[in-house]
């Protein structure tokens, strides 16, 4: 990828849901919502405080997370559809 996340923004890649449900019926697209987990696919080098001190960011690439539903902005990059959030957008790193 050719993107590199600014300050304390995250790139993540929402992970697909379930195509079922636990009965068996079968979801259609259209009636999904968008998950809310994703993995981490580029990290900025962290925010600033009023000082101008470095706050890295706690999450690396590969994270398993989860994010608020209107979480972040919605883009395309080769090919692929990311998400660009703020570090403060996401809720908590899985496993």
């Amino acid at each position: 990828m050719k993107f590199r996340p600014l300050h304390d923004r995250v790139v993540v890649k929402r992970l697909d849901s379930e195509e079922k449900t636990k009965g068996g019926i079968i979801i259609p697209d259209s009636a999904k919502e968008k998950p809310q987990e994703g993995e981490v696919v580029s990290v900025g080098p962290g925010g600033r405080d009023e000082a101008g001190k470095l706050i890295p960011i706690d999450l690396k690439k590969g994270d398993r997370v989860l994010f608020g539903k209107w979480s972040g902005t919605e883009v395309k990059i080769d090919g692929q559809d990311l998400l660009i959030m703020k570090e403060s957008d996401i809720m908590g790193v899985l496993g």
